[in-house]
């Protein structure tokens, strides 16, 4: 049996986000990966706080909270992605694993500057929101990472096999869903 994942893809409007968008063209700027349809928790690599773009590490986010709630007008598309329910159950544990050592993770704004100029920078430890969820999807071999370039933006992962769930304002997103497969 398969479960979905799902993979939010938004754009906040924020000066960071518009100066990405005026870089790369794209209409999505950050992506989050939820294993739920409520979308709670999505997984990313943002801001910690979110009025402080330059404080960013491992961090779990929610519809219509932090950043989302500061800026209701943000847009969204969700996608889902089929894993195996093996996969599925590996990631919970990693996602929350991380979470509970997520001190331990820095943003990688670098990496993120550089890849504009189509320069790789990794660091351990240290990720953009799209390059932790490509990470995730290389390391359990999940069907589409191979499309995936190196430097990869949130609008990539279109690339894979998927279902548009939603599109529209990520505060709208309904807050319960037909599908039950938590």
């Amino acid at each position: 049996m398969q479960k979905n994942v799902y993979i939010v893809l938004t754009q906040t409007g924020t000066v960071l986000s518009r100066i990405i968008k005026a870089i790369t063209g794209a209409e999505y700027n950050h992506s989050s990966i939820s294993l739920t349809d409520t979308l709670t928790p999505m997984y990313s690599f943002g801001r910690r706080n979110p009025y402080n773009p330059f404080w960013g590490g491992y961090i779990k986010e929610q519809p219509k909270c932090g950043i989302f709630k500061r800026l209701p007008d943000t847009t969204s598309k969700v996608i889902s992605i089929k894993v195996s329910e093996e996969t599925y159950e590996e990631l919970k544990v990693l996602f929350e694993s991380m979470y509970d050592e997520k001190e331990k993770y820095g943003y990688n704004f670098i990496g993120l500057c550089l890849a504009a100029f189509g320069i790789v920078l990794r660091r351990e430890r240290h990720l953009y929101c799209s390059e932790f969820i490509r990470d995730v999807f290389r390391k359990y071999k999940i069907e589409g990472y191979d499309l995936l370039d190196e430097i990869i933006q949130p609008v990539h992962f279109m690339r894979m096999p998927h279902e548009v769930v939603y599109c529209g304002r990520i505060n709208d997103y309904p807050e319960s869903s037909s599908d039950d497969e938590r």
